[in-house]
Formats: C-alpha cells, structure tokens, sequence
C-alpha cells in the first residue's frame, strides 16, 4: 500500500456535556496539528498516490471552515460532543467528498483508503481511517 501524508493545523474553540469530561465540560479552546494520509494499493499513471499540492490545498479548504470558530455556536455541532475523535471522522468524510467530487484530479479515484490524524500535543492523538 502506497501512501502521502499532508498537514496542516487548526485552532477550535467547544465544550463538551458529560462528567467524563470534567473541566473540558467549559469552553476551552483547542489546537490540533492535523495530518491526512492518503493510501492506494498501486500508483497512478504518473506514479504518484496523489498531487501532494491538491492534497495539501484540500485539507486546508476543509480546516479552514472550523479553523477560528466556536463549534458550539455552530448549528450542525448542536448537541454534539466535538471530541478529537469525531473532529477526525469529520474532516475524513469531507476529504473523501472532495475526492469523488474531482478536487484532488481524477486519478485520485484510485485512492482506497484516507485516515486524519488529530494531534492535541505531543504526547496525545487521535486517528480516524475510512475506505473511500
């Protein structure tokens, strides 16, 4: 299995509902470094997984819409824990969208398998991968 990498970051602000989560149930804010990785089991015809420039341009169109905002304040978060780990499912699911809607070219069709990475520091992360 082939893969690329891009990253870029982005700065949140939430809370959560929940004891679980303590002193998060307050609005905190939040920086992740964000990693996408895309994988396909054989290049393309110009032997690349995908244009790494695109990649790296769609994964910032998709940060770009949570990057500097509330996500309580947002209406399609009501109700809804943000944790790392969703966030990370989010930004898969709308990288993958942007793939069968042709942004990424047309050979990244090819592309099987995306997973987002979410790092809140250095010492803690959190992954989510999906088959496209």
């Amino acid at each position: 299995m082939f893969s690329i990498t891009v990253r870029d970051h982005m700065m949140i602000a939430h809370s959560f509902q929940g004891e679980v989560f303590g002193p998060a149930q307050q609005l905190h804010g939040a920086t992740f470094v964000v990693d996408a990785t895309f994988r396909r089991p054989e290049l393309d015809v110009d032997n690349i997984v995908v244009d790494m420039g695109l990649a790296g341009t769609e994964l910032r169109a998709v940060t770009a819409d949570l990057n500097y905002r509330n996500l309580d304040d947002q209406e399609e978060f009501k109700g809804i824990n943000t944790s790392t780990e969703y966030l990370a499912a989010l930004i898969a699911d709308r990288l993958v969208e942007r793939i069968h809607q042709g942004a990424l070219g047309k050979n990244a069709l090819g592309i099987s398998q995306v997973a987002v990475t979410l790092h809140e520091s250095h010492v803690a992360w959190a992954s989510y991968e999906r088959s496209v």
